[in-house]
């Protein structure tokens, strides 16, 4: 389906400078942009792009003021990286969209399904299981005894969903994600040996949570681990027993949250992070990539990066120290040599 100019600023509200009546029909990106696409600048470092790029339409910021004469329409908005979601979103939301249930797949006679659900082949939903409306189970999921999705909610190929879990309205668990394993609990023995204790608790993922592809979330070992409403997690990422995550929080790959640790709202955790268990993150906290979290964050607002980790500005003074120790040690050396010397004369 073909879009123009101003069928496009006019959902999105904006302004057109251009041809209102140029076609779209698809998306690039404005470095390898090509006729009959749109894209976007949103990033200053992608500028130059601008001038030279063969999309035909072009969403910018208002703010935007070209140096050069432009090919393309440009379609203003107040932020040109959100149109571009509002733009994807509706792309998404003109698929057709899947319903009914497969042939193959195994659904528990207790179970309770709502409207236009789908349930693909080799998908498991077992006994008391509550399904809301137009939720989409992908091929191979499995679903276990008692477990409760909301409405809109989407599980891609190979989730697993463990017994008794509760998830959320408009939810996207990506393929591969298990939500309520076994959390790492074992208490070690007279003979040094581990004995597990069971884990009794759920997991609890709230509205609108995205959970990247092959994440693990643990049950808690009593109670519920929880991820708040609006949180947004990426690809293999570890979260463990009783973990809190607060609302609206993000997540990046290969970052491991140990047992019991709560994490405030609106943090942003990059990619590797690692944080100890039983502390309390402060909501707004960013933590660079890397850094290593040994004790509670108490005060609001603030970027960290390192292991252990310190507020940033510390983090960048010491990096500068660190990458010239080697020097100093030398000078260090000169100067002991030079002391030595004098003592000897005496």
């Amino acid at each position: 389906m073909k879009f123009s100019a101003q069928q496009i600023a006019d959902f999105l509200e904006g302004e057109v400078i251009g041809n209102p009546a140029i076609l779209v029909d698809n998306f690039s990106k404005i470095e390898e942009g090509h006729t009959g696409t749109l894209t976007f600048l949103s990033n200053p470092k992608y500028t130059p792009f601008i001038y030279t790029t063969k999309a035909d339409i072009v969403l910018v910021d208002k703010s935007f003021e070209p140096t050069q004469p432009i090919a393309a329409t440009l379609v203003k908005v107040e932020n040109a990286y959100q149109a571009l979601a509002k733009l994807l979103q509706l792309r998404e939301s003109l698929k057709p969209q899947k319903t009914g249930i497969h042939s193959l797949a195994f659904v528990d006679e207790t179970a309770t399904l709502g409207e236009d659900a789908y349930i693909g082949a080799y998908a498991y939903l077992g006994k008391n299981v509550r399904i809301g409306n137009k939720v989409k189970i992908y091929a191979g999921v499995v679903v276990e005894d008692g477990v409760t999705i909301g409405d809109n909610t989407i599980l891609y190929p190979h989730v697993t969903i463990y017994e008794n879990c509760k998830i959320g309205n408009n939810c996207i668990l990506h393929a591969g994600a298990v939500i309520g394993a076994d959390g790492f609990g074992f208490a070690p023995n007279e003979q040094r040996h581990y004995d597990k204790i069971p884990q009794i608790g759920n997991v609890i993922i709230e509205d609108d949570v995205e959970i990247g592809a092959n994440t693990t979330i643990d049950r808690a070992t009593i109670d519920s681990t929880i991820i708040r409403k609006g949180s947004k997690i990426d690809n293999l990422v570890q979260i463990a027993h009783n973990v809190e995550i607060g609302e609206h929080t993000g997540i990046a790959a290969q970052t491991g949250i140990a047992g019991s640790t709560k994490i405030g709202k609106h943090c942003i955790l990059a990619g590797q992070v690692g944080v100890v268990g039983h502390l309390n993150i402060a909501d707004g906290s960013i933590l660079l990539a890397q850094t290593g979290v040994p004790k509670s964050i108490k005060e609001p607002n603030l970027m960290w990066q390192g292991s252990p980790a310190v507020p940033v500005a510390t983090f960048r003074r010491s990096s500068v120290v660190y990458k010239n120790l080697s020097d100093l040690q030398h000078k260090v050396y000169a100067l002991e040599k030079q002391l030595n010397e004098l003592a000897d004369k005496k």
